[in-house]
Order: structure tokens, then sequence, then C-alpha cells
């Protein structure tokens, strides 16, 4: 077991498509964990093993994997940069004490870049900066290194310099331990050597700017450095590991992952530059004993299931019984392993600090704590975000609604912003996402490992109904048919509720004109009514009906008789009250490239959207707006064009709204034709 001080947790974030898988792969060859340079164009790479990421060439989950460096462990974590598979990224910086946030030199800081810093920030990560694809056309390190001072922080600090620029780059410049490392062009990289005349200058410019930031943050050197005296770099290398732990510094690193440049220098910077799990407090303080958090579930149908940990206090042994602290069940740990993307190497036990691996728990999700003894533990709240976009489900085969329901269940359990549930409303069963990728790898996640094949539609907007005037009707419900025959008679009123919600059922009755046992039956038949309004067959809501008046007959009348008479009457008085269609209106935030903004507040305008407000943070702009729910349905797809996937969004309902008279006609006439369809 590794003692907590030889360990460093590092996240691999930032946006996609900036190089990451690439960058995993280039340190573990370095380091002597695996031998040969896979690449994710060959699907060769230890990151990206799930078939549909070799596929579409990106990472859709976390992958874990971990080497040694210096007599250091490293555990390393692959996060996916799409903003749809994002609910391993929010849990991979849970159990991390550093990120490592790459940034392509072509693109600068994108969307994704900036929340997975912000998110960073709240948890009080160290964070390392690695710039990556200096060898693209239009690739510019100090470009993108002024980008990362101005939009995410004017504490980044250049640590490293390329040699050359895009396709003439030869190598790099190690400012701290003042040496170069030449491009090794896919081989392992050799030993530093001196930095080449031609940098010499430069290099000297950014070595100052960098012992300045690093000084800055050490009273004891600033007096030695002011002092004149020259420092050496050990003593620089430790003031900058202080710095980066109390996040006073972010060094920004450069290289070209596919070729393996730079990743020696970077595997020096996180052993020397990122604390390890002795230097940060943890987020679950418990008093001692042990406990590990669970962060990441695998749903493995021939392995089962697997559940990723971090061991937060004590030791976590194989072959031992923990207690599930969310519902106190215990759970005995098998075998553990440590994994290296989707193979595992066999652990005897993990120490505090250490991220493990255990399959076949019985009942322990993503977010649950693992305790020696049942005590009450802090335990870190995981926040996701709320799915954005949903599609209508149904199995391709009938009678598999089951096997379906039980694969999603899997599938939610390893990602949990993936959510299954019924519309109430509609009948549809929903399937919602973060993105549209998000849900079609999800469908297509349920083929592959489940053996399930479902189709995706759009779902219905789920439209109501509601008055907006006062009216009266009287139902009267006789039937004689040989025999006792069936009377019920009411007089109802109605008028609206405020805010088009709710329903209220008020008996003033007088008298007893309608006996106390009739009246719920009443209300039952109105509700029962209410399920299909005449419009358009959507529900209706935000009604009072008041039960003013009636007769009754002391044979004749039953509930049953009374339930058809309250229906009656409320069919009666909604045709005279007004009656309109209302939609949801959802409230949108939009985040975007500024240059993006002109185009997205003409197509939200066109959407019948109304513009809320804009803020602008380090060239990218976020829009608020309220939108109908049925102008955003296929939202991202059109998001995406505009905005050359670099667009990003979130919408929540908000409050039901009329619709448009011209709207409502076609919503009505629909409804009718579909009704009329209907074979009786």
């Amino acid at each position: 077991m590794e003692e907590p001080g030889k360990i460093r947790n590092v996240a691999i974030v930032g946006h996609r498509g900036t190089g990451k898988t690439s960058l995993l792969e280039a340190m573990l060859f370095q380091a002597g964990a695996i031998n040969r340079l896979g690449t994710v164009e060959a699907g060769t790479t230890i990151g990206d093993w799930d078939e549909d990421e070799q596929r579409r060439q990106m990472s859709l989950a976390a992958s874990l994997a971990h080497l040694e460096w210096q007599g250091r462990k490293i555990n390393l974590i692959d996060t996916p940069g799409d903003s749809g598979f994002q609910a391993d990224t929010i849990t991979a910086l849970r159990v991390v004490e550093g990120a490592l946030v790459v940034v392509s030199a072509v693109m600068g800081v994108e969307v994704n870049t900036s929340r997975v810093w912000a998110r960073s920030e709240e948890l009080g990560l160290s964070r390392v900066v690695f710039v990556n694809m200096l060898d693209r056309e239009r690739a510019d390190f100090l470009r993108t290194l002024t980008a990362l001072q101005e939009q995410l922080s004017d504490r980044c600090v250049a640590i490293e310099l390329p040699i050359g620029v895009e396709h003439e780059l030869t190598g790099i410049v190690d400012l701290l331990h003042n040496c170069a490392y030449m491009d090794p062009g896919g081989t392992r990289e050799g030993d530093p050597v001196p930095i080449p005349d031609s940098m010499a200058e430069q290099a000297a410019e950014y070595r100052e700017k960098l012992l300045d930031a690093v000084v800055e943050t050490d009273e004891e050197l600033m007096e030695r450095y002011l002092g004149g005296e020259e420092l050496d770099p050990e003593a620089v290398a430790a003031a900058l590991k202080t710095a980066v732990t109390n996040d006073e510094l972010y060094p920004v690193a450069c290289g070209v992952a596919t070729k393996n440049l730079g990743t020696h220098a970077l595997l020096d910077l996180l052993v020397e530059g990122v604390p390890s799990p002795a230097r940060k407090p943890s987020p679950i303080a418990d008093g001692g004993g042990t406990t590990a958090f669970v962060f990441k579930t695998v749903a493995d149908p021939f392995a089962g299931k697997i559940n990723a940990f971090r061991v937060y206090g004590g030791t976590v042994s194989g072959d031992s019984s923990l207690v599930n602290l969310r519902d106190k069940a215990k759970e005995r740990l098998g075998a553990l392993m440590m994994l290296q993307g989707k193979d595992h190497d066999k652990a005897d036990g993990f120490g505090s600090g250490d991220l493990g691996a255990v399959a076949k728990l019985k009942d322990v999700q993503t977010g649950d704590v693992l305790a020696d003894t049942e005590r009450e533990v802090d335990v870190p709240q995981l926040d996701f975000p709320e799915p954005v976009m949903s599609f209508a489900v149904t199995p391709k085969t009938k009678g598999d609604e089951d096997k379906v329901a039980q694969a999603l269940r899997r599938l939610h359990e390893e990602d949990p912003t993936l959510q299954l549930r019924r519309d109430p409303q509609t009948g549809e069963q929903l399937l919602s996402g973060m993105s549209q990728v998000h849900v079609e790898v999800a469908v297509g996640r349920l083929k592959s490992r489940f053996g399930v094949e479902v189709e995706l539609h759009q779902p219905r907007v789920p439209y109501v109904e509601t008055i907006k005037g006062e009216a009266r009707a009287q139902g009267r419900y006789k039937k004689q048919t040989g025999g006792r025959g069936q009377f019920g008679d009411c007089v109802i009123e109605i008028e609206p509720i405020e805010g088009h919600v709710g329903y209220e059922f008020v008996d003033k009755i007088v008298g007893g004109v309608i006996p106390q046992g009739f009246r719920p039956a009443v209300d039952k038949g109105i509700q029962e009514t209410m399920a299909h309004g005449e419009l358009a067959g959507a529900p209706i809501q935000g009604v009072r009906v008041r039960l003013v008046d009636g007769s009754y007959h002391t044979v004749d009348s039953s509930e049953m008789a009374f339930k058809h008479a309250g229906s009656m009457a409320f069919r009666l008085a909604y045709e005279k009250a007004q009656p309109v269609l209302l939609e949801p209106i959802m409230q949108l935030e939009v985040t975007v490239p500024d240059d993006a903004v002109g185009g997205v507040n003409g197509d939200l305008n066109s959407r019948r959207g109304r513009l809320h407000g804009m803020e602008p943070k380090g060239g990218m702009t976020t829009i608020r707006a309220e939108v109908p729910m049925a102008e955003v349905l296929t939202y991202s797809q059109s998001l995406t064009s505009m905005t050359g996937g670099r667009g990003d969004y979130h919408m929540e309902f908000l409050r039901y709204e009329e619709v448009p008279a011209h709207i409502a006609q076609k919503l009505i006439e629909a409804a009718k034709k579909e009704k009329e369809a209907v074979p009786a």
C-alpha cells in the first residue's frame, strides 16, 4: 500500500478535442506503464477502450489509469470533454487533489475549459495547464497563454516554452529546471539537453517571469532573490509546489501528446506541483476509521458492476466487510483491483488517499460512502446538472418494456445524468440526457451491452388547458330502464385560479339538497373529465369549482349518477368559461462564443423567445431567455451548427402561458384529426 505522501491524484479535464486521452496515453508510455503509444484514430488507447468511444473518436466516460514516476504513484482519471457526458467529470474532480487542464494551442480557452476551471475553483483544487497540439497549423503558445491569463486567471504562469512553431516545432524548454527536451517523434522522451542558443534570450525572459511569480508567494525566497542571490531549482520547485497547493499559481506546460513531446517535464511537474492527499484536507470529516467514497460505477454485462472508490481514511482490503452509510447495509468486499483502462490488476489493499475498484457489490451506487462502522459522515454532494434533452422511447419488440427499463436503470447507475421517467400527462416513457449524442450513445449501449433495441421519437409537448372566465351550469343525469333508475342533479360554478395551476373543489351545498355522501362523487366526475379537455384533449388545470345546488331522488340517486351529473355540468360550464390552451415556458441559459451572440439571439427571437439579459465573460457570453418548450425540442442540433459545437445550454421549466391564437388553432385542429382517426 502506498503512503498518502507518495500518491498524486489527478483528473485530466478540458474541452472535447483537446487531446486529453492522447496525453494520458503519452504519460503512461513515458513512465513505462505501457510499451507502445496508441492513438485515438486507431482506437488503440488505454483511455478510450469502449467500442462507442473508438467509433466516435471521443471519450464518453471517465477512464482510470495509474503509473509510477520518481517513486510516486500517480492516479490519473481521463474525463470526457463533451458537456453531454459531464457526470464523470463532476465525480472525478471530487476525488482528486489536482486538475490537469488540457487546452488546444489552436482553439485556446473553450466553453468547457471555463466550466471545469470554475468547478475546480469551487472545490479548491490545484491546477496545472497543458497547452497541447503545438505542431498544428495556427497553433500559438503565447496567444493561448494570454487567453488563459485573461479568461481563467492572471496567476497562470508559463513553466515551459515551445522551441519553434507549428510544423517546425522541435522541442520544449523546461524553465523551472533550465533545460530542454527535444521532439522524440513518438518514442520515449530522452534525457534533458541544454537550452538551444536560439532560445536563450526568450527562455531567460520567461524564466524571470516565472521566478517573479514564485518568489511573490514566499517571503524568504523574495528576500534572497532581491538580494541578487541565484536561487537553486530545488528551492524554487518547493516554493512553486506550495504556491500550487495553496491555489496561488497555476503552472502552464506545453507539448504535443501524440508525439510524446513534453511528457517528461509534465510528469515531473505533477510530482513536484500537485499536492499529495497528505497535503490537502479530506472533504469527508468523520473522526477516524475506514471510509471510502464511491465515485464511479461501470455496468458491465459480463463482470457485473464495478465500483471505483477513493479511500479517505484507514485502509480498504479484500475480503473485508464495510457498511454502506446510505442504507446501513453490510457489503462484503471481494477481490480488489487497480483499473488500467478496461484492464484490471489485482490489488491487496488501498491506503488513505488511494483510488481503487471492486466488483460485484450488492447495492452500492455512485455517491455512496462505505465505512468500517455505522456513523454520521458528512458526505460530499455531487450536484449533477439536470438533463436538458428528452426523447420518447419505445421498445422495438413488443413486451420488452421491462427489459428496457432494467437496462436503463443499469446505465443510470453508471451515469446519473441519464434519466428514464414516464410523463404522467402524455403517458410516454421519456429518456432524458445532457445532449442528443448523450441519449443516442445510451441507446447504442442498450443494444450492444444488454441486447435490447428501442426507437427514439420527439416527445409530445405537455400542453394543458384552463379557463379565463366564470360560468355556471347544471348537470342532470336521469336514466330509467325498468326497475331502479339512475338520478343525479347538480349545479356548479367555475372560475379561474390565479397562475393557472391547481384545482379546488368547494362544497357550498346548504340544506341538504344533495346528501353529504353523494358530493364527493360530483368532485370525482369533474376530475375525471378534467383529464382530457375539449380543446386539444390536454389536461385541464387552474380551475376552482363550487358545488352550489342540486336535487336527488331517495331511491334512484347513487354515487354513479352524481358522478355522471358532475361530469355533464363541468363540460357545459367549461364551454362557456373561455377555455384556452397553455404551453410550458422554459428558462433557457445559453453560453456561446462572443462572435456567435448575434446569430443565437436572432434564432431565439424566431423561436418566440424573450431575452432577459446577457453576461459576457472571458470570450464567452451567457444569454438568458424564456422560450416555449415546443420551440426548443430540437435546439441542441441548431446550437451546434450555429456555434460550430462551441455553444452550450441548459434549461428548466418555468411556468405555463397561453398559446398564441394562430398556433392554438393548429394544435386544436391536429388534436381533432387525431381523435377522428382513432377507431371507435
